[in-house]
């Protein structure tokens, strides 16, 4: 039995139908019979209606019609009207809605490549190239005929992300067991007997608000070289502002496209606050290269080096090395995963401070419909130089992070979907005053595309 939305469509469709119907009658046509109440109009009748609407110019007529069908009982159709949707918004430069419009057609069929082909070139045009690369590398991980393949590696070697500037944003209720990352102890030993440690330099809980963002600008020096800008910020903010925690950066470079791989070079820097004081600058020089050992999997390799400034310690003022490789897979069409190698090397001004760390990362995602889960798992050993004339030993840690979010695109609001998110986070170490367990979640909402 039909539902009362599906009424409501069908009825909607039969209206525009007959409106599209006057306005192609031709001219000096008798006056005819008022037209009945309703009409009876097929699918393919309907889809036909709309492709004249869209063929003649008109848009809005178009629209009304393929949306008519979005209710319909057959998942063909509505996959059809929302794909034909999704090129008529994606030739009006609408790209977003484009885009929304395909993940929906690929949310009930994971497996119709032609409309994850669509959504890679979308993702394109506004910039996402990181998001096109990964619809790629998911359309090769299904079965193609031997001549989409070969189109697919063309689209993929010409792949380059184009608009000049765009944006990003993610906003979150983020509970936090542990917001300070402090000890539970009560007790610290130190060279001068045990301490007591007060209530304010123990492990506090807290609801903050947690912000991401990012902006960028693109402007293009010919083929293969462009010049790319770009402003982020993230920050978590309390009611009581004495662990609100806020990072701003600039950074730029040029970005070179060598054949199907990508060199990034880029000079900036960011400023750190902490309880509302700055505490820390970073300028930072990096590279970054992308290359794609196959089709369905790539390989990034970054190197940066950096000047820390503290502002608030002078023994933490020094120079600051990383290294870091990751490799990404496409598994299906609905899933993959990677893993990553990160090092860091701290030379500051006093040797207690200066450390080297390193960081191990495993991850994966599966679609199940409209609800994409994300899993990852982080094992970090961290190294100082030289023990603090305070503690009793030389401090070490070994940290061990877990993660799970999920995002749900069946609830979407203005292009965005909720998301929930669930980190469990244990740093054992040598010193008492390091040692922490924390549980932290998120929810909000982040682009539904």
């Amino acid at each position: 039995m039909a539902t009362r939305k599906t009424r409501r469509a069908r009825r909607r469709a039969a209206s525009c139908a007959l409106l599209l119907a006057a306005l192609l009658a031709p001219l000096g046509t008798r006056a005819q019979e008022p037209p009945p109440d309703r009409v009876s109009l097929s699918a393919d009748e309907l889809l036909a209606l709309a492709n004249r609407a869209a063929q003649s110019g008109d848009a809005a007529a178009a629209e009304s019609l393929y949306r008519a069908l979005f209710a319909d009982p057959s998942r063909d159709v509505r996959a059809e009207a929302r794909f034909r949707l999704a090129l008529q918004f994606a030739r009006a430069e609408r790209y977003p809605a484009a885009a929304l419009l395909l993940r929906e057609i690929l949310d009930e069929q994971p497996g119709a490549q032609r409309v994850r082909l669509e959504y890679a070139r979308v993702l394109d045009l506004m910039g996402d190239e990181a998001g096109a690369r990964k619809a790629l590398r998911e359309v090769q991980a299904g079965d193609l005929p031997p001549e989409v393949v070969r189109m697919v590696d063309r689209y993929s070697a010409a792949l380059r992300a184009r608009k000049p500037f765009g944006g990003s944003l993610e906003v979150a209720l983020a509970p936090d067991s542990n917001v300070n990352r402090a000890t539970r102890a009560d007790v610290l030993g130190t060279v001068l007997g045990d301490l007591t440690l007060d209530e304010a330099a123990r492990a506090r809980s807290g609801i903050g608000l947690a912000a991401r963002g990012q902006v960028y600008a693109r402007h293009s020096l010919g083929a293969h070289t462009s010049i790319l800008g770009r402003a982020s910020a993230s920050a978590t903010l309390y009611a009581k502002g004495a662990f609100n925690e806020v990072i701003a950066g600039l950074a730029a470079g040029p970005e070179f496209a060598l054949g199907r791989d990508r060199l990034n070079l880029e000079l900036g820097g960011d400023i750190h606050w902490f309880g509302g004081e700055a505490y820390a600058r970073t300028g930072t020089l990096s590279a970054s290269y992308l290359h794609a050992l196959d089709r369905r999997s790539q390989l990034r390799a970054t190197l940066a080096a950096g000047v820390i400034d503290n502002r608030l310690n002078a023994g933490q003022d020094g120079h600051t090395l990383s290294a870091s490789l990751q490799y990404e897979r496409a598994l299906s069409v609905a899933s993959g995963g990677g893993a990553s190698l990160n090092l860091q090397r701290d030379d500051l001004a006093a040797p207690f401070y200066s450390s080297f760390g390193g960081q191990v990362t495993v991850f994966g995602y599966r679609d199940f419909g409209p609800t994409t889960v994300v899993a990852s798992a982080t094992h970090g050993r961290l190294w100082f130089d030289e023990r603090l004339p305070v503690f009793l030993s030389r401090r070490s840690d070994s940290s061990l992070q877990a993660s799970l979010s999920a995002q749900m695109r069946t609830f979407k609001v203005a292009g965005f979907a909720p998301f929930v998110k669930v980190e469990l986070q244990r740093n054992r170490s040598t010193i008492t005053l390091h040692r922490f367990n924390r549980i932290r979640a998120e929810i909000g909402l982040v682009r539904a595309y």
